[in-house]
């Protein structure tokens, strides 16, 4: 390790990024930002312009997910490389249905979901709760005052609100928030803290802004901006940071494989980074099981995960060549739709055959994609 001289005694010390002050070293430490891939560089699923018409959660770059209706507004989502200086990417979202008369259970929101064990130490839910600063840059092509919500899945929450000053213009807003002393705060692999930006939110989720609700669930601030509303408008959003404290800081810049690993604790998959899970992937990163010289036998294949998931995943299986989802493809190209996931966990699976066994040899390969998203 490279050492220097402290200047105050001719004692050497450690060369670390932190402050030196009478002999004493304070080291850079901590996880500045709470969130996961603010800067949307992360894009494992690939998926390029996402169509959101389905109230079913759909994630586009990794950590950010989206929420809408089957019925009425219809918007896409993509990671877009337009950014503010100091950013090479945003997720940009377009209206291509508007729905200029939201229902008052209708929601439209992007959300940000933060492990409990990534913000156990702001004792929400306690008479020490500690107050926090959301930052983020945003471009939209419609003005006015826009929304979002911090909530914990129903027993508290926050709406807040940020203006749009002028339109296809990029501004930085902050929010800052006094920790809530009630409510159930997740302090381990659950939701810990729920983060949503608001695209058009019915008045039965929506509430008073700049407090704090024990009782009801809102995910926006009451009569605020809807931009699911006009049609074609565009919103980008980027540079997304939570951090302890009053004052907004500078963007916790992280490695670029750092925060690839932090993502693949929610999501990873055996295909290469630029290509989106699917059938007829190729066989880049494929799981493959050993040539069988004779007789009948069982593929089996080990995918150990790239870091700890933080819970037992959701695994979808694909076939590397043409066929259905979940079918081994052999080294002669011949499929078998008795793929399964034998046993596994946090750390990796087992992927195996039904109690058929297949016949011949060859080498037996297929893809895979985990989920253990909050």
């Amino acid at each position: 390790m490279p050492i220097i001289l402290d200047g105050t005694a001719g004692i050497t010390t450690p060369m670390y990024g932190g402050s030196i002050a009478a002999n004493a070293v304070t080291p850079v430490t901590g996880f500045k930002n709470r969130l996961i891939n603010g800067a949307m560089v992360i894009n494992q699923r690939a998926g390029g312009t996402v169509t959101i018409n389905s109230a079913a959660w759909t994630y586009v770059t990794d950590r950010f997910c989206f929420l809408g209706q089957s019925t009425d507004g219809v918007f896409t989502a993509q990671q877009s490389s337009t950014a503010p200086a100091g950013f090479n990417n945003s997720l940009l979202v377009t209206v291509t249905t508007a729905d200029a008369s939201i229902g008052a259970s209708q929601i439209y929101t992007l959300r940000h979901t933060i492990e409990g064990y990534n913000v156990a130490d702001l004792n929400w839910g306690t008479s020490d709760a500690k107050a926090v600063t959301l930052s983020f840059w945003v471009r939209s092509s419609v003005t006015g005052t826009f929304s979002g919500c911090f909530n914990n899945e129903g027993t508290a929450s926050y709406p807040f609100t940020y203006a749009i000053s002028s339109a296809n213009t990029w501004e930085q807003k902050t929010i800052t928030v006094a920790g809530p002393t009630s409510g159930t705060w997740g302090t381990t692999n659950s939701n810990g803290i729920r983060l949503t930006w608001s695209l058009g939110v019915g008045s039965t989720y929506s509430g008073t802004a700049s407090a704090w609700n024990y009782s009801t669930e809102y995910f926006a601030a009451s009569s605020t901006t809807n931009l699911i509303s006009t049609n074609g408008a565009t919103f980008y959003i980027t540079g997304v940071q939570l951090e302890v404290g009053s004052t907004a800081t500078s963007f916790d810049y992280r490695p670029y494989g750092t925060e690839l690993a932090l993502c693949q604790r929610y999501f990873c998959k055996t295909f290469d980074y630029a290509t989106a899970p699917a059938n007829n992937g190729g066989n880049n990163g494929m799981l493959m099981c050993g040539t069988i010289s004779s007789g009948n036998y069982e593929p089996n294949a080990m995918w150990r995960f790239p870091v700890e998931m933080r819970a037992d995943p959701t695994v979808t299986l694909y076939n590397p060549g043409t066929g259905t989802t979940g079918q081994w493809t052999s080294g002669g190209g011949t499929t078998s739709s008795n793929a399964r996931i034998g046993s596994g966990g946090t750390g990796g699976i087992v992927i195996d055959n039904t109690d058929t066994t297949l016949t011949g040899s060859s080498n037996w390969r297929i893809q895979a994609a985990a989920f253990a998203e909050l």
